[in-house]
């Protein structure tokens, strides 16, 4: 499928941009779409509103770009890459949604880091880098004070989600990256993003359509539920791949850290989780080993 002008245009504009700027959006809208989430369990359970999020996403991505065109032109290795994604997708999704319904969004945050941090350390190839990543480590200890007692599902749940991540950055990485020709026409990492999120809404479909049911009878909660999907799987998956596209793994990994920052504000803002100073301080500890951080 061939890029449009305007859509030709677009890309030019993206290209001018930091791929920093990318990352920054889809650190915001990361938590934000589960902060509203965790306001629809009081309606709708906990695997319905993954539902909602992952096939609303599916119907949007299949409205902008039709990824069902190029699915099948793909060779053999990326179906089967695109097919793994989407596996990934609905279960690192519905594994997230389990966590945060039983411990504080930052605390899921920190949790689902962990794994990331080991990609950055095993791309560590200086000792400026070295220090950043010990700073930003100890900012994500002051940040986490884990309390494995109480919710055990939740932290299983939380560490699942950990795990599913790093092949979420893995394998996002590898899509972002592959060979854009299908059958002699060009494809974009947008589209084989739609292919894969289309995959995880099938995945998805027989542990959650039932629990999104009620939804159907509320229109509130149905435009609520796609407003999810919009915040959660579009708007930061689209940033993603386009700041995997330009920045190696071990850096983007890195910048992962902002992550359970950003939960951490944003559970302020929008639940009420208020950060103590010793969280703060650990914002503080992220943010200048971000800074630290040379991308090689």
């Amino acid at each position: 499928m061939q890029a449009l002008p305007q859509e030709r245009v677009a890309k030019r504009a993206a290209e001018r941009l930091p791929p920093h700027t990318f990352f920054l959006i889809s650190a915001v809208f990361h938590y934000l779409g589960p902060a509203l989430a965790v306001l629809l369990f009081a309606h709708v359970a906990v695997l319905g509103v993954t539902w909602l999020r992952i096939v609303s996403a599916a119907v949007i991505f299949a409205l902008w770009r039709r990824p069902w065109l190029i699915f099948r032109r793909l060779d053999r290795a990326t179906r089967r890459t695109l097919i793994l994604f989407g596996v990934v997708l609905a279960a690192m999704n519905t594994l997230f949604y389990l966590a945060i319904d039983r411990l504080p969004l930052a605390t899921v945050g920190a949790i689902e880091f962990l794994g990331p941090i080991a990609l950055a350390a095993y791309g560590i190839r200086t000792r400026r880098n070295a220090a950043a990543l010990l700073v930003t480590v100890l900012g994500m200890v002051a940040l986490t004070e884990f309390q494995l007692a109480g919710a055990p599902l939740g932290f299983a749940c939380a560490f699942g989600n950990c795990g599913l991540f790093v092949l979420y950055v893995v394998l996002g990485h590898r899509v972002a990256n592959a060979d854009g020709e299908a059958a002699g026409q060009e494809t974009s990492s947008i589209e084989r993003l739609g292919a894969a999120m289309l995959i995880a809404a099938i995945v998805v479909t027989p542990v959650g359509l039932k629990g999104a049911l009620p939804a159907f009878t509320d229109p509130v909660l149905l435009l609520a539920g796609m407003g999810v999907g919009l915040c959660s799987s579009v708007i930061p998956y689209v940033c993603d791949q386009l700041a995997m596209a330009r920045l190696p793994r071990a850096s983007f990994a890195l910048m992962l850290a902002l992550l359970p920052v950003f939960a951490l504000m944003i559970g302020a803002v929008v639940l009420r989780q208020i950060p103590n100073l010793r969280e703060l301080m650990g914002v503080s500890l992220v943010v200048v080993g971000i800074a630290i951080h040379q991308r090689q």
